[in-house]
């Protein structure tokens, strides 16, 4: 079983930052391609941006390039997301997954999934 647990969730002001980690209890880590999702309420989950193994391959939504940046650290188990210049949009439950995917960007190819953090941006 692979468990992944998110944190660095918060209430921040329009214009802040925050980061967000994720830290996988298995030490095959570095062979799973990882992403961040994210869902508001009432809303469909929502590709971020994934990264895979080797950190060779990174894609982001549009909605999110140039102001958030994804990063994994396979010797600590670990996956990065820098969220720069947040906006009232970026508001919802972000998750960590991980599996032995190719098209990074379909949530339903992933295995496994951490429980989410709140990220809240108010208007």
């Amino acid at each position: 079983q692979v468990q992944l647990v998110e944190s660095g969730g918060g209430l921040v002001q329009a214009g802040d930052s925050l980061r967000l980690s994720c830290v996988a209890s298995v030490r095959t880590f570095h062979s799973y391609a990882m992403g961040w999702f994210r869902q508001a309420p009432g809303k469909e989950r929502e590709f971020v941006s994934a990264i895979n193994w080797s950190g060779s391959n990174i894609v982001y939504a549009d909605s999110v390039k140039g102001r958030f940046t994804i990063s994994r650290d396979n010797a600590k188990y670990t996956l990065g997301l820098q969220m720069n210049s947040l906006k009232p949009e970026d508001t919802g439950v972000y998750y960590c997954a991980a599996g032995l995917v190719r098209d990074l960007h379909n949530g339903n190819l992933y295995d496994y999934w951490g429980q989410g953090t709140q990220v809240t941006v108010p208007p």
